[in-house]
């Protein structure tokens, strides 16, 4: 989870655009940063903290060379520390590692490489790749040999950049199982974890596969395979601008994001030709089994509803992480649907590569080009552009879009889509609340417990609030089906403990409802959403969060959730807590 770049330049300092791509890819990790250039000899600048304090104290941008290589870094093996942060070396400080990724038996390698002499500085387990590449490059090996030979004794995932005193005008870059791209620029190449770290650069790239090696150096980008022969690989570009990657005179990403969701959904809609396309290719189903993590894992929840109602078929729900342990039961009739924002969600694509050949596979990804994107056999794009902010919300959307869709095309509805096209103004009827939900924000912002309640479509969106609140606030929140507060969560209910109440009109409201009345009876303060005509709603809670009464609940989990999120952006902010960077959380989660 961590971010890395590289880079060759035309008579360029290095340092200072190293550090403007760092910098974009902060969200990828939060505790220390580290550069090292290479000119010379390889010198470098790392510390923990965050980017712009490091770069205060130890002026990152004076480091001399025209290549080299940074990271920004979250922690897996040791202590966020300056003697972990990254760029890692060898003994003799000539060669120089950034590493995104696991090394599973590091603790194996680090022992024999002591025994051999080797002399290490950190806890960390990307050490050992420096010393592995010394140890071959001192039996005679130039930098590509090297490199190619240390990872071949690694166990895990990585995706690394490496550089050395001995071959100065070369940039080594390799991946396996986690992220890293190729830049192509104006006599200036690139190596990094994600498109934003170098759009402000160029918007030409080619995707590196698994056991894949790139070489930068000033004539160019020369690519080979695990055995060193050289391929050719296609180049992308990326429909992303730099602005799309830029706050826009917003004060966070997160809630750029937020107001950008209009957008992204009606772009999403815009693939409704090519989803009705990939549907006709299908063959006959008798099963769907949605694969996803975290906020993905919401709105797969609310795919499983809508494939039933819309569609007939069983449908499961599995968390990508707990996939394995159901995958035997997978067969052909069944189409597992993969949901993922990055395309490169670790537990994701060991979930895809378990079922691949047995079952049909369709992904649903953000990241053109990304890895699963390349091995799933069916691809929805959503069309959010680039999401900044950790905590997912544009994408969240546009990932419901895309399943509203295909459950619509699948089912034959078609007549859906009319009311699906109306969505993005009823979105921008929800942002136009911002100033009743920042009220409501600062009357529970002391809260120490929340919890979301909601039936049927409903549930999913009361678990997305929920997740929200916690990833950014810090605050102990859960979300619940209400029909089960009998079963153990009304046991939690005391006087004014906040309680989110998701109820549009629909064939759940008055379950609901009587829901609310009975975590009102034991002192909660209710917070409803639901519809502006809806009298009896408005009657039993404290605050009300009103809709367009045309929004029933099949339709509700698109609205609905934006003030969810806009509550949780401002509690946080009202906590002096940073939205786009909460603690001991990444943005993709490329690690196991």
């Amino acid at each position: 989870m961590c971010g890395i770049i590289g880079c060759i330049l035309d008579n360029k300092k290095a340092a200072p655009i190293l550090l403007d791509c760092v910098s974009r890819l902060e969200y990828r990790g939060y505790d220390s940063v580290g550069i090292a250039t290479s000119g010379s000899e390889i010198k470098i600048k790392k510390d923990k903290g965050k980017i712009e304090d490091v770069h205060k104290n130890l002026k990152l941008t004076d480091l001399p060379g025209a290549r080299g290589i940074a990271h920004v870094r979250w922690a897996t093996h040791g202590l966020p520390t300056k003697e972990n942060a990254h760029p890692h070396t060898d003994c003799k400080n000539k060669i120089a590692v950034v590493h995104n990724g696991i090394i599973e038996n590091y603790k194996e390698l680090k022992s024999k490489l002591e025994d051999e002499g080797h002399i290490f500085k950190s806890d960390t387990d990307t050490e050992v790749i420096p010393h592995l590449i010394e140890k071959y490059m001192d039996e005679g090996n130039d930098l590509e040999s090297a490199t190619r030979l240390a990872i071949g004794n690694l166990k895990g995932s990585y995706a690394i950049a490496a550089i050395s005193d001995d071959e100065p005008n070369k940039v080594i870059g390799a991946r396996k199982e986690s992220p890293l791209i190729v830049g192509k620029g104006e006599n200036e190449y690139f190596i990094a974890s994600d498109a934003p770290a170098i759009l402000h650069h160029t918007n030409k790239v080619i995707y590196l596969e698994d056991h894949e090696m790139v070489i930068l150096n000033e004539d160019g980008i020369l690519i080979k395979d695990s055995e060193g022969h050289e391929i050719q690989k296609e180049v992308f570009t990326i429909d992303w601008t730099p602005d799309m990657a830029e706050k826009g005179g917003f004060d966070h990403f997160m809630l750029k994001e937020i107001h950008e969701q209009p957008e992204a959904v009606k772009n999403t809609l815009l693939e409704s030709s090519e989803i009705e396309k990939i549907v006709k290719d299908f063959p006959k189903f008798n099963r769907i089994c949605f694969v996803a993590c975290g906020t993905s894992y919401h709105a797969s929840l609310t795919g499983k509803y809508l494939f039933e109602k819309l569609v007939g078929i069983p449908t499961d729900v599995t968390l990508a992480s707990e996939f394995e342990y159901s995958a035997d039961t997978l067969d052909e009739n069944t189409l597992v649907i993969l949901i993922t924002q990055s395309g490169e969600t670790a537990d994701t694509l060991k979930a895809l590569r378990l079922v691949n050949h047995k079952a049909k596979t369709l992904a649903i990804v953000n990241v053109l080009g990304s890895t699963i994107t390349r091995e799933a056999e069916y691809v929805v794009y959503t069309r959010a552009g680039p999401e900044i902010g950790v905590a997912a919300t544009k994408t969240y959307l546009a990932q419901l879009t895309a399943i509203y869709l295909l459950a619509i095309h699948m089912g034959g509805k078609k007549e859906l889509l009319e009311k699906l096209n109306k969505i993005p103004s009823y979105m921008k009827s929800s942002l136009q609340k911002e100033e009743h939900i920042k009220e409501i924000a600062q009357k529970y912002r002391d809260a120490q417990d929340f919890f979301f309640i909601g039936r049927g479509f409903s549930y999913p969106t009361a678990m997305e609030g929920a997740l929200k609140l916690k990833e950014i606030t810090y605050i102990h929140a859960e979300g619940y089906a209400s029909g089960e507060l009998k079963h153990g969560p009304l046991a939690l209910i005391d006087d004014g403990v906040p309680v989110v109440a998701v109820v549009p009109p629909g064939r759940s409201h008055d379950k609901t409802l009587s829901n609310v009345e009975e975590v009102k009876a034991r002192g909660a303060h209710v917070i409803g959403l639901g519809s502006s005509l809806d009298d009896d709603l408005k009657a039993e809670v404290h605050d009300l969060i009103e809709f367009d009464d045309e929004i029933d609940e099949m339709f509700s989990s698109i609205p609905y959730v934006i003030p969810l999120q806009l509550l949780s952006y401002y509690i946080s902010v009202m906590k002096g807590i940073d939205p786009d960077k909460p603690k001991n959380l990444a943005k993709c989660v490329t690690v196991e």
